[in-house]
């Protein structure tokens, strides 16, 4: 398996040695690259999750999705885009125009913040702490605050209300998907993102094949509440446009609301990303201890089975939106106080029992 960090740090000799920049400057042009290509990757993986989704929904209502604009409607996305970008931008009369302006960079700033924590190939981390989960949790959390800042700031009583549905959704269910992740720091002795898919190097070592059965139950409560996490159908009360007429983000245009809708794609490939890396391995090829065959599956590059993975998980994802219907508030609540949570905490006991005694691969 190709190791990336063999070219950070070509790199980095590049401008230390070759060049003979200092400390001070080739940092700087080693965060700024870095930070650009982020940027870029988010991008283009917005525009095609946007597409994928379109056609993913005409795939399951029997019809074509876009078609007119480009082949096979490729182009009908960046002239949304373009749309999007000249729109006016306007302030509702008596908004809190500071926190109204604030929110839509705070959300933005949670998506981007979760999107950089993700391990693309061996030695391919951007943000790779000793305590990755941790942080990781707690950037995106910031999202929530964005949310109900749109609302309370937008002076709209439709916007607020949708903004405490948010709000109290995304709490809720951030509740399970850290005891989710809990359960595979247990497993794998470390809370450091590398070293979660380094522990699934090697044949059947997925998470969900080491773990038995809590690993499994434990992948499948975490896509639900990722589900719910970004505000996606079943789930997605907050953006209730039969009741609440778009909710938080009504009173925003142009690349106000584009920021919105921006971070809720965004956020689906986070959940499904953070799913592979926990759960699936990652860029950990597929080894099922043949040698031939695994000899095979390490030669195709770790960012292809990264993104192979992640948009498997991405697919099931909208799979489960375009066929089911809409819950309730109640509904969304109940399930996390009254099932999911409780099934995570027996899950984590589980698991501590079959690490402590070993009963794992």
């Amino acid at each position: 398996m190709f190791d990336f960090s063999i070219i950070t740090t070509w790199f980095d000799a590049l401008l230390r040695q070759t060049l003979g920049l200092g400390d001070f400057l080739s940092i700087l042009i080693e965060c700024v690259l870095v930070g650009v290509l982020l940027l870029a990757g988010y991008a283009v993986l917005a525009i095609i999750l946007i597409f994928m989704e379109r056609k993913v929904c005409a795939y399951f209502q029997c019809r074509l999705g876009p078609m007119r604009v480009g082949p096979w409607g490729v182009f009908q996305v960046f002239a949304d885009v373009l749309k999007m970008l000249i729109k006016e931008i306007f302030v509702v009369d008596k908004a809190d125009k500071l926190l109204y302006f604030i929110a839509p960079f705070l959300v933005i700033i949670a998506s981007v913040g979760t999107f950089s924590f993700l391990p693309w190939n061996n030695g391919a981390e951007v943000l790779n702490f000793n305590v990755g989960i941790f942080l990781l949790t707690a950037v995106s959390s910031i999202g929530v605050i964005g949310i109900f800042l749109a609302g309370w700031a937008s002076n709209n009583k439709y916007s607020v209300v949708s903004a405490m549905r948010g709000a109290v959704q995304l709490i809720s269910y951030e509740m399970s998907l850290g005891l989710c992740l809990i359960t595979a720091v247990i497993l794998t002795g470390t809370m450091q993102i590398s070293g979660i898919v380094e522990a699934q190097t090697g044949p059947w070592n997925w998470l969900i094949f080491k773990g038995h059965v809590p690993a499994i139950i434990a992948f499948l409560v975490f896509l639900v509440a990722g589900n719910a996490e970004a505000n996606r159908g079943p789930f997605d009360l907050a953006e209730a446009e039969s009741e609440l007429t778009a909710g938080y983000h009504t009173e925003y245009s142009g690349m106000g609301f584009g920021f919105y809708y921006l971070a809720e794609y965004l956020n689906l490939f986070v959940v499904s990303g953070v799913a592979t890396t926990v759960f699936l391995g990652g860029w950990a090829p597929v080894n099922i201890g043949i040698e031939g065959f695994d000899a095979v599956m390490n030669y195709i590059p770790g960012i292809v089975w990264f993104l192979g993975k992640t948009f498997a998980v991405v697919w099931l994802l909208m799979w489960v939106r375009w066929t089911f219907p809409r819950l309730r508030i109640d509904q969304i609540l109940k399930l996390e106080w009254k099932y999911l949570m409780p099934l995570c905490l027996i899950n984590l006991v589980l698991m501590t029992i079959i690490v402590a005694f070993g009963w794992h691969f």
